[in-house]
């Protein structure tokens, strides 16, 4: 690590990493290593608030790092380890949550919306305070968010402006980074909702894993708008949008660009045109990711858990002393 300011990340190993994933996140994770301290995390833990099965959890977590691997985060530039082998994000979550009101918690969004489902449990109540946790074990000076997580985000300043108010200056504030564009990828299948892994719909979302055939039939079958014109316009246009969005990103071309060259072509010729630009985009994603063997990621993710674990007891050393308990 450098004199740079630090940035956290993580991601959920829950469900197959999509195309979301890529403009929304892993993008910008590789982009971020040229400008900050990067460290990013699979935040396996926030993965046991849902109902689960254990062999898919250890599946999905060890898939998830290689595809993060895969897509460009350096090893040797950023620090990437798996939440539950760093035991410091708990026993900090459990100091930050004796800062926490709990109506506060009650009133996040992704509780209310998963309490609704059935899912009332304290992990899913405590869901936030861990977020923050992961971010400020590190004292990070900057966390990518898009618009779903920005509640979280602010959270998590919340927090550390109380324990520092409290117990003296510990934490930095962290920052919010917004990416320019794909910030918000939309489903396939429902571009009025965003590309999720739970969604129950394959064709909803383009999997890095997918082969150039089954990237184009899901590009070819995405929902579009009325009319045959190529605009964009998220509201009368969401479909057409969202596709500019992704087209955008895969061919490295403004939207009005594209705009101006596909405008008059109908949708399937402009389909096609976005089916093969995400296929390309996406083979060299796939291409190292089947090249990767799982013990050259496990001994990656082991070495990066140890230096994390050294990293976060410098800052549990500061918050023990500041708390009373050293």
């Amino acid at each position: 690590m450098t004199d740079q300011k630090r940035v956290f990340s993580g991601m959920q190993p829950t469900g197959d990493p999509h195309v979301g994933n890529v403009i929304g996140a892993l993008s910008n994770w590789v982009r971020m290593q040229d400008e900050y301290d990067t460290i990013y995390c699979v935040v396996d833990l926030h993965a046991m608030t849902a109902p689960y099965d254990p062999a898919n959890l250890r599946r999905e977590r060890a898939d998830l790092a290689k595809m993060i691997l895969a897509a460009g985060v350096d090893p040797e530039r950023s620090l990437l380890y798996y939440q539950s082998e760093v035991p410091q994000h708990v026993e900090l979550a459990w100091i930050l949550s004796t800062l926490t009101g709990v109506g506060h918690l009650e009133r996040m969004t992704q509780f209310k919306e998963k309490a609704d489902m059935g899912g009332q449990t304290l992990g899913l109540l405590a869901y936030p305070v861990l977020q923050a946790a992961d971010i400020l074990i590190h004292r990070v000076h900057a966390v990518p968010v898009g618009n779903d997580q920005a509640q979280h985000l602010e959270l998590t300043r919340d927090l550390a402006e109380r324990f520092n108010s409290r117990f003296g200056h510990v934490f930095p504030i962290p920052e919010r980074i917004t990416p320019e564009i794909g910030a918000r990828v939309m489903s396939l299948a429902d571009p009025t909702s965003k590309m999720s892994k739970s969604d129950p719909s394959l064709k909803s979302r383009i999997l890095l894993t997918d082969s150039t055939d089954q990237i184009m039939k899901k590009v070819k079958s995405a929902v579009t708008d009325t009319g045959t014109e190529v605009a964009f316009d998220w509201e009368d246009k969401p479909g057409i949008s969202n596709l500019l969005e992704i087209f955008s990103f895969f061919s490295d071309r403004s939207i009005d660009d594209l705009v101006s060259e596909y405008g008059a072509s109908g949708y399937g010729a402009f389909k096609v045109a976005v089916g093969e630009a995400v296929a390309e985009g996406l083979k060299p994603i796939r291409d190292a990711y089947e090249g990767m063997s799982d013990a050259e990621v496990g001994e990656v993710m082991a070495s990066s858990a140890t230096r994390a674990r050294e990293m976060a007891d410098g800052t549990m050393t500061f918050v023990r002393e500041s708390v009373g308990l050293a």
